[in-house]
C-alpha cells in the first residue's frame, strides 16, 4: 500500500535574542489529542501552498506574527501517529526573525516564550524529544526522522543527516 501521510508544518520561532522559542502550551480544549503537552507552532499543508507559504501562513494565523526568516532544519514522518491512526509528515523549521507582536493564546491553549535550554523539560511527544535539540543544533546539515506511533507511543526512531 503506497505511504500518503497528512502533509504538515512545525515552526520553532525564536526570540529576538535567540534564548527562547515561543511554544504552543495545548490546554485549551478538553478533546485535543496534544491536551497538555507544549508544540511549535503548525498544521495541515493546503493543496495550493508549497511548505513555506503553509509555515508562514500556519504561524500567521497561530501566532499573529509573519515570518521574514526561517530554515528548513529537517523532515519527521509520523506513521500511525494521527487520533484515528493516520500517517504524518512533517517540514521542521526555525523561524530566526519574525515580524509582528505574538499573540497570547490562540484556541489550542496559550502561547509562551520558553528558554531555549528548557523546553525539553516540559510535557511533550515522546518523540520530540528526538529531534527537538536537532532544530536548535549548530549542525547545518537536515535531519530525516521516521517515528512509527501506534496508540498515541513512539514505538521506535531513526534519523538520517544530510
Amino acid at each position: 500500500m503506497p505511504y500518503t501521510p497528512i502533509l504538515a508544518t512545525l515552526g520553532y520561532v525564536l526570540s529576538p535574542d535567540r534564548r527562547r522559542v515561543l511554544l504552543i502550551h495545548r490546554n485549551a480544549r478538553a478533546d485535543d489529542q496534544h491536551l497538555g503537552k507544549y508544540n511549535g507552532l503548525g498544521g495541515k499543508l493546503e493543496a495550493d501552498e508549497d511548505i513555506v507559504a503553509g509555515m508562514r501562513r500556519e504561524i500567521r494565523e497561530e501566532a499573529g506574527i509573519d515570518c521574514e526568516e526561517l530554515q528548513l532544519r529537517g523532515t519527521v514522518s509520523w506513521p500511525g501517529f494521527g487520533k484515528q491512526g493516520e500517517d504524518w509528515f512533517g517540514f521542521v523549521f526555525l523561524v530566526t526573525r519574525y515580524r509582528g507582536t505574538p499573540l497570547e493564546a490562540n484556541a489550542e491553549g496559550a502561547l509562551e516564550w520558553v528558554d531555549v535550554d528548557r523546553v525539553l523539560g516540559l510535557p511533550m511527544w515522546e518523540g520530540d524529544r528526538h529531534f527537538v535539540p536537532l532544530v536548535f543544533d549548530a549542525d547545518p546539515r537536515a535531519f530525516h526522522m521516521v517515528m512509527p506511533y501506534r496508540d498515541g507511543r513512539m514505538l521506535s526512531w531513526s534519523c538520517t543527516r544530510c
